[in-house]
């Protein structure tokens, strides 16, 4: 009986005493005692946690960052090549584009027969003007055939082969074009130059010409034919005791950037220098 007794009294004081450390904690007396106790046990697992993701991420890393190093090589391949697919379709919508004012120019010319022709090299002399072709006699081009672009004239055949074919541009210091001023209505010849400027001569005095007056090509000579769009004059000149006045023509053809021509295959050059009169 004892025994039970004092049991009873064991048990009686510990539920006394969980009782009063519930009703404490719920009151926030022993927040200080659990903080003080817990702090140490939460710093060592925050120690712990630490150490483990520093462990995990030196062990991982490697592969991480091989696969990253793949992922960054396939992304650079695909890149540059999209970047090539993209250099193509914008040089091919540039040729497509030529082609189509070529053939915009051929239809608004219907008199003429063409042969459409890429340029493929130009002339590095300083002093010569000239541009290479890829159509040459198996193709139709024949020596003195006129040259054009859809912007107007280039020149004329200067030298063919089977395959290719030289053009001598009306800039070069040896190209002569007897050309016709539409505003003045007058004639006059083109000269080319070493610098590759464009002048006009033997301008009558009495002509009005004014900047901006449209060059065409008159078809006198024999050697283009008539109406062609040449450029514009950009400034004339009288000279004392001169028999003709000068003017200096901006081409309308830029030659530095001619990717392709139009070669007028039905046009034939007429020479008729052995009927001048001899000096």
């Amino acid at each position: 009986m004892k025994f039970l007794k004092s049991k009873n009294i064991q048990t009686f004081i510990i539920i006394a005493l969980v009782a009063g450390v519930f009703f404490l904690s719920l009151s926030g007396y022993l927040t200080p005692v659990f903080n003080l106790s817990l702090n140490p046990l939460i710093s060592f697992q925050s120690w712990l946690s630490v150490r483990y993701l520093s462990a995990k991420d030196f062990l991982t890393a490697p592969r991480e960052l091989t696969t990253i190093r793949e992922q960054n090589a396939l992304l650079e391949s695909q890149v540059t090549q999209l970047q090539t697919q993209l250099i193509q379709l914008e040089e091919q919508l540039s040729e497509a584009q030529v082609c189509f004012t070529l053939l915009d120019f051929a239809r608004t010319n219907p008199q003429y027969e063409y042969i459409a022709a890429t340029v493929i090299g130009r002339e590095i002399s300083p002093f010569q003007q000239y541009i290479f072709i890829d159509k040459g006699t198996n193709d139709g081009v024949l020596y003195g055939m006129p040259v054009v672009t859809q912007q107007g004239l280039v020149g004329r055949i200067d030298a063919v082969m089977a395959n290719a074919g030289r053009i001598k541009l009306i800039t070069d210091s040896t190209s002569v074009v007897n050309v016709f001023l539409q505003s003045a209505g007058t004639e006059a010849q083109l000269y080319g130059s070493l610098t590759g400027d464009v002048t006009l001569d033997l301008i009558p005095l009495e002509e009005v010409v004014e900047v901006g007056d449209v060059v065409l090509t008159s078809g006198l000579g024999g050697n283009y034919p008539p109406n062609i769009f040449v450029g514009q004059v950009l400034s004339t000149q009288k000279l004392d005791n001169a028999l003709f006045q000068t003017a200096v023509v901006q081409p309308i053809v830029d030659f530095s950037s001619i990717n392709a021509v139009l070669v007028i295959a039905n046009f034939q050059a007429v020479d008729y220098s052995p009927l001048l009169p001899e000096e």
